[in-house]
């Protein structure tokens, strides 16, 4: 852990100086939560703006009336996108009774089917992660998990030992108390939990602090416009999980930040608005 210390006060001082300084004038910061509440509390000094994109746990609702072979066509791709290291990254999967199994059985088998390898390798469906702390990181959210009575259904375990590669994992029925349940995994790793009803389902989605992306497929109009206004999170995407466009706000709320990157919202926060009376 020294080591690590000494790597953050040396990030610490690399931030302090350009914010210091009278020409910056707007602070945008893509990264973790840690991170951008530091660079928050240096730039309140000189009272530089700030628009911060922060860390996320994407949940995603999956409610009985969908056809779940086709959530399952958007979900497991989406999941495995640059091996789960997104910030957007679907993650807590928040399943209806009624199609738990269905969904969880599907999500591990087309998990378990994932070509991982070399990413400019034809056939190549997902590439390696991005260093070494994250296969470990992987390692140590599976055992906790398991050791408080989750069940791995695919994966779990590097791949080969060169490079970064880990298996796609899914793991399902996890407490709420695993780690992997309140800490951003930002890996290729699926949590699948049952839920009941509407009401429970969108208690879980709102349980923690982050709120970047969410998800949600439901065929129930009404229950659509519902999960648009109850899910705190910067931006829903209902039976879809394309939330990103340049003319549409992309930014998250509470722990994942504030203002938003792209569309007017985006070039408003770069701007300084003056009013000028004339008499």
């Amino acid at each position: 852990m020294p080591g690590c210390q000494v790597k953050w006060r040396r990030r610490c001082s690399a931030s302090r100086h350009p914010l210091a300084a009278p020409v910056i004038r707007k602070l945008s910061f893509t990264g973790s939560t840690v991170v951008g509440k530091h660079l928050a509390k240096l730039a309140a000094d000189t009272m530089i703006r700030t628009t911060l994109e922060l860390g996320g746990h994407g949940p995603v609702l999956v409610f009985d009336d969908v056809d779940v072979e086709r959530v399952l066509d958007v979900a497991a791709p989406g999941k495995t996108r640059n091996a789960g290291q997104v910030c957007v990254s679907p993650t807590r999967f928040i399943v209806q009774e009624n199609v738990f199994e269905q969904f969880r059985d599907g999500m591990a088998a087309r998990l378990a089917a994932t070509r991982v390898g070399d990413g400019l390798a034809e056939g190549t469906q997902m590439g390696p992660m991005a260093n070494p702390r994250r296969p470990e990181a992987m390692e140590r959210f599976v055992a906790d998990a398991r050791a408080k009575g989750a069940k791995l259904n695919a994966g779990g375990e590097r791949i080969g030992n060169q490079g970064f590669f880990f298996q796609p994992t899914v793991i399902s029925e996890l407490p709420l108390d695993a780690t992997v349940m309140n800490e951003e995994p930002f890996g290729p790793m699926a949590l699948v939990n049952p839920y009941r009803s509407e009401a429970d389902m969108i208690a879980e989605a709102n349980r923690l602090p982050y709120g970047l992306a969410a998800y949600a497929w439901t065929n129930d109009v009404q229950r659509q416009r519902r999960l648009a206004a109850e899910i705190e999170s910067g931006m829903v995407g209902i039976n879809t999980h394309t939330i990103v466009g340049a003319d549409a706000p992309f930014g998250g709320v509470r722990w994942s930040g504030h203002g938003s990157e792209d569309g007017p919202e985006g070039l408003r926060a770069c701007m300084v608005v003056k009013a000028v009376h004339e008499g």
